[in-house]
């Protein structure tokens, strides 16, 4: 789909002014010339003098940190821009509402923040054995904040080189947009406009109660970001629902309680749910989720279609999950098998208890699934039925197909189980070069390229959407994911 700059109505925008200085320092010397560019700004600035409360727009200015007292509410027609290096540090409980839109620009170098107040991160194997007493969850769970709430109103939210922590507290209150039921346990981030565009590009979430995104409707670009800690004891990472339709990719998900990447086209809003994964890593997903049969990684249910290809899987409590005909051990609707594809994929498991759910048993996900492991190795096989695969013994796959990582040795080192590391830290989840996950990427596939809006901005470089040659969400040649 062709890219349009986005335009936005009535709103002044400051544009980007050059500034010429010219100097001629003797005869020999050329003449040099000096090029500023201001920060990009939209409206006024916001004042950080004081606790936000109610209807704000205009532009949170790089280098301050602001406070989020109350609710907060982005009109119909009004926008938020966060400059470069903004950090929004909001009260216990409270919620940004975005009715119209949200645009945050952080880089590289300096990165915003949708934080906590006063809330610290503790990464350690003895904290995530016991998640009630873990910060990233509240208090026993309860969340800390709200999050970034997006109304059906709402036709932009661009997330680049941001940090969203601590999210998920219940609505203490019917809150001012579709979905906001008082003692509802709020999303990270939810989008729901079947005609809007969500970007989220190079940015980190950490530490939510349900899912990190409910992505009810409309076109998504999510890639290149980091989900640790996702869910408490339920709740998916990426959760597109009908009428979403997008690509997810170059992703890293550690630790979630369900899946990473989830597609259902539950709803009944249209068109026809359509989700591409590819190239993203999935390290220790499933563990926390109370419910049974429920995935750790990739699921394809209820009507949705798409593809899953160059992704690596490793240590999920289930593997690549696709719905099937009822019964199925879910009981949720099958997904659109006609219209889904799936392969070069790669799965690793430290004991035959996590390699025997590869295929995971009670539903049809097809052969065609992995590069590792086959069908044949796995002693899978699958028989077309209401439930798909026949009950299988992959015990001879404990601790084979090791994607070789640079700084995560497998099988995993100092836990008690496979829940206890559920952050990045210091590990490192780079392939070496030797790596058999190498060069195995199918690259013959078109991303759909679904979101019809772009953001100009100095400090952010070009978007990579492209597949990778290689397995996952880095690239032996510095692409894909950059955290």
């Amino acid at each position: 789909m062709k890219k349009s700059i986005v335009l936005f109505g009535a709103i002044a925008i400051v544009s980007a002014l050059f500034f010429e200085s010219c100097k001629k320092k003797s005869t020999a010397d050329q003449e040099h010339t000096v090029v500023s560019v201001p920060p990009f700004q939209i409206g006024q600035a916001i004042s950080a003098g004081t606790a936000l409360s109610g209807s704000i727009k205009g532009t949170m200015v790089t280098g301050n940190t602001y406070t989020v007292g109350g609710d907060v509410v982005i009109n119909i027609g009004d926008t938020v821009l966060l400059q470069e290096g903004v950090t929004v540090c909001v009260a216990n409980g409270k919620t940004i509402v975005v009715k119209g839109t949200l645009i945050s620009l952080g880089s590289q170098a300096k990165p915003n923040y949708f934080t906590a107040c006063g809330v610290s991160k503790v990464n350690t194997i003895a904290q995530s054995q016991n998640p009630t007493t873990d910060p990233a969850w509240g208090t026993a769970g309860a969340g800390v904040w709200g999050g970034i709430e997006c109304d059906t109103s709402c036709k932009l939210l661009v997330i680049k080189w941001t940090h969203i922590e601590f999210v998920g507290a219940a609505a203490a209150v019917t809150q001012p947009y579709v979905g906001g039921a008082a003692g509802s346990k709020q999303k990270g981030i939810t989008f729901q406009n079947p005609n809007g565009d969500f970007i989220m590009e190079d940015s980190w979430m950490y530490g939510t109660i349900d899912d990190a995104v409910r992505f009810s409707s409309g076109r998504c670009s999510i890639m290149r970001n980091t989900f640790e800690k996702c869910g408490y004891v339920g709740g998916d990472c990426l959760n597109a629902k009908s009428g979403s339709v997008g690509d997810m990719a170059y992703n890293l998900f550690v630790g979630t309680a369900t899946n990473g990447t989830k597609a259902s086209n539950k709803g009944g809003i249209g068109p026809e749910t359509n989700i591409y994964m590819y190239n993203n890593t999935y390290i220790n997903g499933g563990y926390r989720q109370v419910q049974t049969a429920r995935s750790g990684d990739i699921d394809f249910e209820e009507g949705a279609k798409g593809v899953a290809y160059n992704n690596l899987i490793v240590n999920c409590k289930f593997s690549l999950r696709v719905m099937g005909p009822a019964p199925n051990p879910a009981g949720i609707p099958m997904a659109d098998t006609t219209n889904l594809s799936y392969s070069n994929n790669w799965a690793y498991g430290d004991s035959a208890t996590v390699c025997d759910q590869f295929f995971p048993v009670g539903y049809t996900t097809k052969p065609s699934a992995y590069i590792a492991p086959t069908a044949a190795a796995a002693n899978y096989i699958y028989n077309g039925g209401p439930n798909g695969a026949a009950a299988y013994d992959a015990s001879a796959l404990a601790g084979a197909n090791n994607p070789m990582f640079v700084g995560f040795p497998l099988p995993e080192q100092g836990i008690s189980h496979l829940s206890d590391i559920n952050y990045v830290g210091s590990f490192n989840f780079k392939l070496q070069a030797s790596s058999p996950c190498v060069g195995k990427g199918k690259t013959s596939f078109t991303p759909l390229n679904s979101t019809a809006a772009t953001v100009t901005n100095a400090n952010y470089r070009a978007v990579q959407t492209a597949p990778g040659v290689d397995l996952g969400c880095y690239q032996i040649n510095g692409t894909g994911n950059q955290h």
